[in-house]
């Protein structure tokens, strides 16, 4: 209702808001008439000299009252301000806000008065030296209570809206206004809300729901603004004013933002409780079943759905298995949002569809009841496609657990993921997108153990079938097939594989494009390519399941199509080589060769009854052999072995470009004079200045040729002057070569320049011309030329950027890097002070190019100032320049072949860098560094302290570990005893999850495209594990046979080496086993494992946990302890084969032998995946009833439905039936129907419109009671377990609570007694009782 502002400013009174019981104001405080003061009274109160004490009291009693009061006015006229109010309105609360402030002052100065003249009454205390004590207190916490108590009023403000809004909502409701008339007059509100509202007894639907519309979008964005008040509020309240907005009589907008608001106010378990007990369940329902039209209303729902699945679930705890949550939403619910999630052309499939997911992973139990694990197989076989990868993992993460494998059908449900690939055959080339999808969930799920192992089911059924497709000669699609193994097998093809699949030789030689850049760019050497890795111990045991499977046969069955071959059958013979290469690399001897007889392969090329397939054999042989050769000659080089490699293609080009070198050099040495003057003019440099006339080819002959022969240098100074007319050309001042463009072509220039100055250093005249020619004082001036103290500035100075980044004035530090390589040249460096104006450029701020000119072209070769340049730049007050140099230094530390202690003290040096990016960037380099023996060694001689460095650090000082004066240095600064406790409780479990992360990146589809620094810190190898280190040193072994750390270890593993159920216990058992592991890799630690006689255990969990991630992480822990040769000798003694290097040494690689025994599962027997409700209502009443449900029955058979549908549109359309239609008990049987039976969306939707109800407060209030009154108690049911009787049930409203198949116990007396009635009325008639399962009567066949 409208608010009358009173105008009590103008006859002085102070008006007093109507107030509760405890004092509070109810509702907004606003301007209204009401008890007055006189202000003069405050002039009297205050200047009555004959006051008592108590009159005083009394005094602030009533100021401090009136205070309240005025402050109560001001926070109302504030909250008015705040919403949409006319210009009069706002006027008068403009005016009144104004008033208020003024008598708060005017009452706070009278407060300070009368308290004035009663402190020193109060306060004095006087001593004996007259002395008054100070009973102040400390500024500083009524500063800090002033922050507490804004704080307190914005939020006490924002309640308070928040109830406003609330009120409004009911205000709005037709309902409200018809039932409670007296009350909403006798009281009016004047809170901002409610002033503007329409009056609901006369306003229209339309502007009540835009009325509902703003109130509740005005309430969302307080929720969103202040969270604290979404915890105060009562989620049972917000519904109740929402309500009518749900109604189907409201809009879809007003529905969208109901969902919204309720959504907004969903805070925790407790909140999703309180809405659970709302009677919701319908109305979501039906915003479920609703047509495309309704896109808003439908959007909003499901994000309510996802936000009590979020909030509300209860998530397995540490101790349970994975699945065992509980989900809040009630089966209703769910099979409505999975109708939704499998029907194709709703837009919404997608993100039902991850829903579902989620909620498959918190409580498979409530999705197995409901058959959403059913819709999900089908969308990850169907589409779309791009929610396959979370499907299968999903589905991968189920199977890995005996519990929740349970509830999938061995042999059947998961292989439903083949299907794109074994339905391949008869389709089109438009089926392509398809097959390639479909290959890529098998690619992900043969790439985890979970998927792998279940793959191996009943013989490898899965795996055959797949490998089968490609026996299929008009199977257009196999090479996606065979692009699937090469992916999984992570072979990736070369560069000439190409010419391979179309039929070329490989046999040619040529220079490739690789070797044309070979003198060019150095070489980064990397760690050794021979280096096994986790990843290539998985490839090898799939390499043994393919071969197992049949993989070779079906490759050679693509051979045997065609004896001419194809492009398809030459990229089988590619990846059939490809795998014998692999196994040759991964697999033990005894095993490869197993796979590279190939038997068929030879059957054929010998079959001389049959020249077809001795052609078709033959060829095969003979690609696979030239493919081997080859192969073999484009290896890179060992890491350290600098001599090339004598059977490498590049070889001969190398011999050829040496020889040339050397004879040209030879002949240039002895060249006689007439010769030698001959050539001097034909250079043109005498002739003329312009060096784009100058024959360049003659004129780099000369230079590297004669001139190199200290006669020829000496004849072309003092004689012809020719070298001062060529190194003037190099002048910078002359702007010559300073202004030539930098183009690629003219960058020969400056090698030419660089081979001039080694020409002149050859010779002692050489370097008395460099001496005094002014080449290199030029250079100094150019510098001096960029010094911001300079007194004669340039405006274009030889070295600005503009010109360094335009001409070849760069090269000018090439040069200097030249004579940097020599000690003569050292020497003019030092005698121009060269170096001198070095360390002044690396001064400079913005000029990043001069520095890295500076320290790329320097040599550090030589012990002298080019060293304190480069340690000048590393320690420079710039970020930028210190991390440049930090990096350029780690390149010289990885490309040197010998371990210079110079450049590990530098690197070291910025280990204490202020920056962290500089300081990680030293500890990868120095880690890196510290894989050679050598250099780990002369580090941990210097002792470096890295306390300083925390996590970061950490690998480094497990390398010093790794060493015996390393560890002693640790273990004296009590590192070793910290890390070990450290390890023991916590960081074992981080190890398991770092390695666990990687396994699942390094076998992801994205994995070249994958940037992440931890995946390319981590390339394969076994990272460093604390135990492992340790087990490396005497004095480790003795520390950990001191603390009998292994001793539990291997106590915990035949404990809980079988645990299947407790993910805290199998989380803890594989941390314990990659210690045991680790330990065990190492020939100091082997004994621990044979002294406690931890493998056999080990070798039983591997092949016998049901947990199928734990036996994987056994297989990778075998392998650890293969390292060894005594760790493979004794597994070979449990048939587990090592892989074994070219000189006999293990490769840490191992696999079992019987390969089935380790992959196979234990049958299990799949639980129901949807349970029958057992929930039983009466019978209805008469023949048409049962006429109706029967026919809404038969529409969840798709043969029948559509008969079904015509029927019920003839009896809606007969008068004796039209009754059943707008029975509210006939629509709680069809809404029981839905809800515990599968029904498509399209079906639903049609049972909705089915009735002529819509749905509203009373509605659901009517299917309430019919929920109690329609269900029949256990002794008008057959029991479905005669031991166990079923007790009555008292059913509670629909709730988001997942509602149990079997009923609940209630003890309520009335309900019994209701009950009771129930069932004696169920008595007298005797009728059948009514369940859901489909009658055999069919309505509409003649």
């Amino acid at each position: 209702m409208p608010v009358t502002v009173s105008e009590h400013s103008s006859h002085g009174s102070l008006s007093i808001p109507p107030s509760t019981d405890d004092g509070t104001s109810n509702g907004t405080a606003t301007p209204t008439i009401a008890q007055s003061v006189p202000a003069q009274s405050f002039v009297t109160l205050e200047s009555s000299p004959l006051a008592s004490e108590a009159d005083r009291e009394s005094q602030l009693q009533f100021l401090s009252e009136q205070l309240k009061v005025e402050k109560r006015i001001k926070e109302g006229a504030e909250n008015l301000l705040l919403m949409d109010l006319n210009g009069a309105l706002r006027n008068q609360v403009e005016s009144e806000l104004a008033t208020a402030k003024k008598k708060i002052q005017v009452i706070q100065k009278s407060m300070e008065s009368v308290s004035g003249r009663t402190t020193p009454k109060r306060s004095l205390d006087t001593n004996g030296g007259g002395r008054r004590k100070f009973t102040g207190q400390p500024l500083q916490p009524a500063v800090e209570w002033k922050e507490e108590q804004s704080e307190r009023d914005d939020f006490r403000t924002a309640m308070h809206q928040a109830n406003s809004a609330i009120k409004a909502l009911v205000l709005l409701s037709r309902q409200h206004s018809y039932d409670h008339p007296a009350s909403s007059a006798g009281s009016p509100s004047t809170s901002p809300s409610i002033s503007t509202l329409p009056n609901p007894a006369t306003a229209s639907e339309v502007e009540l729901s835009r009325a509902r519309i703003e109130n509740m979008a005005k309430l969302i964005g307080l929720l969103q603004r202040n969270v604290r008040v979404k915890y105060e509020l009562d989620v049972g309240e917000v519904v109740h004013a929402v309500l009518p907005s749900l109604a189907d009589k409201a809009s879809k907008q007003a529905r969208a933002t109901a969902y919204r608001l309720i959504r907004h106010a969903l805070v925790d378990s407790h909140s999703v409780r309180r809405l659970g007990e709302q009677n919701m369940d319908w109305y979501i329902v039906k915003s479920l079943s609703r047509d495309n039209k309704h896109t808003v209303e439908k959007e909003q729902v499901i994000k309510l759905i996802r936000a009590v699945v979020d909030i509300g679930s209860e998530r397995h705890s540490p101790h349970s298995a994975t699945g065992s949550g509980t989900v809040p939403l009630s089966d209703a619910v769910l099979r409505a949002l999975i109708a939704v999630a499998e029907y194709p052309e709703d837009p919404f499939k997608p993100i039902c569809v991850q829903t579902l997911t989620e909620i498959l992973l918190i409580d498979i139990e409530l999705m197995a009841r409901t058959g959403g694990i059913r819709v999900l197989l089908h969308a990850l076989s169907e589409g779309p496609m791009e929610m396959a990868p979370l499907l299968a993992a999903a589905f991968l993460h189920i199977v890995d657990s005996p519990k929740t494998r349970a509830f999938l059908a061995p042999g059947t449900d998961l292989e439903i993921a083949l299907s794109g690939i074994t339905d391949a055959y008869g389709r089109g080339p438009e089926y392509k997108d398809k097959i390639k999808g479909c290959t890529a969930i098998v690619s992900s799920m043969l790439r985890t153990w979970s998927g792998l192992m279940y793959c191996c089911i009943n013989d490898m059924t899965a795996i055959r079938v797949v490998i089968d497709c490609l026996r299929v000669p008009s199977l257009e699609t196999r090479e996606l097939i065979l692009d699937m193994f090469f992916d999984l097998l992570n072979i990736k093809p070369p560069e000439w594989h190409r010419a391979f699949i179309d039929g070329r030789r490989l046999t040619t030689y040529r220079k490739s494009r690789h070797s044309a850049d070979l003198g060019h760019q150095p070489e980064i050497p990397h760690k050794p390519q021979d280096t096994l890795k986790l990843t290539d111990q998985y490839i090898a045991l799939l390499i043994l399941v393919f071969s197992r499977a049949g993989l070779l046969d079906a490759l050679t069955s693509m051979f045997e199509e065609s004896s001419v071959g194809s492009a398809l059958s030459r990229k089988a013979t590619l990846l059939m080589a490809e795998i014998l290469q692999k196994a040759n690399r991964v697999l033990p001897l005894s095993i490869a060769a197993s796979i590279q007889a190939l038997p068929r392969v030879f059957s054929l090329a010998s079959d001389y009854d049959d020249n077809e397939h001795r052609i078709v054999g033959s060829s095969a042989l003979s690609a696979i052999d030239s493919f081997n050769r080859y192969r073999s000659r484009q290896e890179p080089a060992v890491k350290g072995d600098t001599r090339p490699r004598a059977n490498s293609i590049e070889e001969a080009v190398r011999r050829g470009q040496r020889q040339a070198e050397q004879v040209k050099l030879k002949v240039g040495m002895q060249m006689d004079d007439k010769t030698f003057q001959t050539l001097l003019p034909e250079t043109q440099v005498m002739l003329t200045k312009d060096h784009t006339k100058w024959n360049f080819d003659t004129l780099q002959d000369l230079i590297e040729g004669p001139l190199h022969n200290a006669k020829r240098m000496e004849e072309a100074i003092k004689a012809s002057r020719y070298i001062r007319k060529l190194m003037s050309f190099f002048h910078p001042f002359n702007h010559r070569f300073s202004d030539v463009a930098n183009t690629k072509t003219n960058q020969r220039w400056v090698r030419l320049a660089c081979s001039l100055l080694n020409a002149l250093m050859a010779s002692t005249d050489g370097i008395r011309f460099l001496q005094e020619d002014e080449f290199l004082g030029q250079l100094v001036k150019s510098f001096d030329q960029l010094d911001p103290l300079t007194p004669t500035p340039v405006s274009d100075p030889i070295f600005s950027k503009k010109r360094v980044q335009e001409t070849l004035t760069g090269g000018y530090f090439e040069m200097l890097g030249t004579l940097s390589k020599r000690t003569e040249g050292v020497e003019l460096l030092e005698k121009f002070k060269l170096f001198t104006a070095f360390y002044r450029l690396t001064e400079l701020r913005s000029r990043d190019d001069l520095i890295k000119g500076i320290i790329e072209n320097l040599d550090y070769s030589i012990d002298g100032h080019s060293r304190i340049v480069l340690s000048k730049t590393l320690t420079s007050v710039y970020k930028h320049v210190r991390h440049y140099a930090t990096n350029y230094l780690g390149g010289l530390i990885r490309n040197s072949q010998t371990a210079n202690a110079w450049m590990i003290r530098l690197l070291l040096t910025q280990l204490y860098d202020p920056a962290p990016e500089v300081r990680e960037l030293a500890v990868r380099f120095l880690e890196e560094a510290c894989e050679s023996t050598d250099v780990l060694q002369m580090v941990v001689e210097m002792q470096p302290t890295l306390d300083h460095l925390g996590e970061v650090g950490h690998p480094l000082l497990l390398k010093f570990m790794s060493t015996p004066t390393g560890f002693r240095f640790l273990y004296a600064a009590d590192y070793i005893d910290r890390q070990m406790e450290l390890w023991f409780h916590e960081r074992n479990l981080h190890y398991v999850v770092h390695i666990e992360v990687f396994l699942a990146k390094a076998f992801s589809q994205n994995v070249a495209d994958d940037t992440d620094n931890d995946f390319l810190a981590f390339e394969g190898i076994v990272p460093s594990h604390f135990y492992g280190v340790m087990a490396k040193t005497e004095l480790g072994c003795e520390v950990l046979q001191e603390k009998g750390h292994f001793v539990e270890f291997a106590h915990f593993i035949r404990q809980h080496g079988l645990e299947s159920e407790d993910q805290e216990v199998i989380l803890k058992l594989k941390s314990v086993l990659w210690a045991v592991g680790n330990i065990g890799a190492t020939e100091r630690g082997l004994p621990f494992l044979e002294e406690e006689e931890i493998i056999p255990a080990i070798l039983e969990i591997a092949e016998q946990s049901l947990v199928l991630s734990v036996r994987g992480t056994c297989f990778f822990v075998l392998g650890l302890i293969s390292s060894t040769p005594q760790g493979a000798e004794i597994l070979d003694d449990y048939h587990w084969e090592a892989t074994l290097s070219p000189l006999g040494l293990p490769t840490g690689l191992c696999v079992p032998v019987d390969v089935e025994k380790f992959v196979s599962i234990p049958h299990w027997d799949c639980v129901a995946s949807e349970a029958v409700d057992d929930t039983r209502l009466a019978p209805p009443e008469s023949d048409e009833e049962m006429e109706v449900m029967t026919a809404i029955y038969n529409l969840a058979n798709t043969v029948i439905a559509n008969t079904a549908s015509r029927s019920l549109t003839k009896m809606k359309s007969k008068p004796e039936y039209r009754h059943i239609f707008s029975s509210p008990s006939m629509f709680y049987r069809a809404l029981h129907t839905i809800s515990s039976q599968k029904y498509k969306l399209p079906v639903r939707r049609y049972i909705f419109d089915l009735f002529n109800l819509e749905l509203d407060a009373d509605v659901i209030q009517q299917l309430s009671e019919c929920s109690i009154s329609l269900r029949i108690p256990l002794t008008a049911q057959e029991p479905a377990e005669p031991s166990e009787p079923e007790p009555v049930h008292a059913p509670e409203p629909p709730s988001f609570r997942p509602i149990s198949v079997r009923p609940v116990v209630d003890d309520s007396d009335d309900e019994e007694s209701e009950v009771d009635e129930k069932e004696a009325a169920a008595k007298k008639p005797r009728a059948p009782v009514m369940s859901l399962r489909p009658k055999s009567r069919i309505i509409g066949f003649r």
